[in-house]
């Protein structure tokens, strides 16, 4: 028997389905039909909505500016491997008999 894994959503598909739930064109079974998602889930995406959109008006413009800086888990995790990388070289170098001086 395989592990089912939990599926994942972008924001921007969270975002649509908020919005149509907003609209109440469609009855949230008729919603959770066509996306495939359970009804309390498209409830809970839209009351988050709801309770954040006011957010988009306060910090609009910073958040754009944000989004522009990288990630600073991502830069972290890329030193981390760097790092290990540079050690590993390093002792193999050290085997071959070259010298730590060139690292320095």
């Amino acid at each position: 028997m395989t592990k089912q894994s939990r599926r994942k959503f972008s924001a921007d598909f969270k975002a649509k389905v908020a919005l149509e739930a907003i609209k109440n064109q469609k009855t949230l079974a008729e919603l959770s039909q066509q996306f495939e998602i359970n009804s309390v889930t498209i409830s809970k995406w839209k009351a988050e909505f709801l309770e954040n959109m006011a957010i988009i008006f306060e910090n609009g413009h910073e958040k754009k500016v944000n989004q522009d800086s990288p990630d600073l888990d991502q830069l972290y995790a890329q030193i981390g491997q760097l790092k290990v990388e540079n050690d590993f070289l390093k002792k193999s170098a050290r085997k071959l008999g070259i010298s730590d001086n060139v690292w320095k």
